[in-house]
């Protein structure tokens, strides 16, 4: 069974700093990219970050960029988002998604596969 589960959501106050993990399990974790979505209400889901174990490539969307780092455990099959001066507007619910590749195109990620069931970020002004 293919499961992403993301962890480290919380409530936190604008500057401070929150840790997402994203654990992979079902699948063979090099085969896939993983990638960071969000979407707060009344919003589109966004696409914030992601990155490629195979080939360590990493996107970062433009809000997020300078304020967010992505990094991969292969041997956890696990991948974080650090997520450092936080803003009110980067409350939303977080989500993992496996994709096909990471870092090319437009958008630079793949169409998610497989979903995670999300964790809520909110950051108090």
């Amino acid at each position: 069974e293919v499961q992403l589960v993301e962890s480290g959501g919380g409530l936190v106050q604008a500057g401070g700093s929150l840790r997402l993990s994203c654990a992979a399990s079902g699948f063979t974790f090099d085969d896939y990219a993983i990638g960071w979505f969000r979407q707060a209400p009344g919003k589109e889901r966004e696409g914030v970050s992601c990155i490629s174990s195979a080939d360590g490539n990493t996107y970062y969307g433009d809000s997020v960029k300078g304020r967010f780092t992505i990094s991969s455990d292969n041997a956890k099959n696990t991948v974080y988002l650090q997520m450092d001066s936080l803003r009110p507007e980067d409350t939303a619910v977080y989500y993992c998604a496996a994709v096909n590749f990471c870092g090319m195109g437009v958008p630079p990620y793949g169409i998610p596969d497989y979903w995670g069931q999300g964790t809520q970020v909110t950051v108090s002004s």
